[in-house]
C-alpha cells in the first residue's frame, strides 16, 4: 500500500479519516506484534503506518480547530 500524500489526506471527509486511523492503528498494532513475535517480514512498514497516522491525525486537529 503506497503512502498517502497530505494533499490527498485533506480531500477526505471527517468520518472516512477516523476510520482510516482506526484501521492504521489495528495495523500498527497487528505488525507490532509480529515483531515482538518475530514473524514481521518488512519493518520499514511500521514507520510507514505511524507517520500516516499522524498525517491523518493532523488533517483532524487542524478541522477541530477551524471549527473553534
Amino acid at each position: 500500500m503506497p503512502q498517502t500524500k497530505i494533499k490527498d489526506i485533506r480531500e477526505f471527509a471527517v468520518k472516512e479519516l477516523e476510520s482510516k486511523l482506526r484501521d492504521l492503528k489495528e495495523e500498527g498494532f497487528n505488525l507490532r506484534l509480529q515483531q515482538a513475535t518475530g514473524q514481521l517480514e518488512n519493518s520499514a512498514r511500521i514507520r510507514v503506518v505511524r507517520r500516516e497516522a499522524a498525517r491523518i491525525q493532523t488533517v483532524l486537529t487542524e478541522r477541530r480547530n477551524a471549527q473553534a
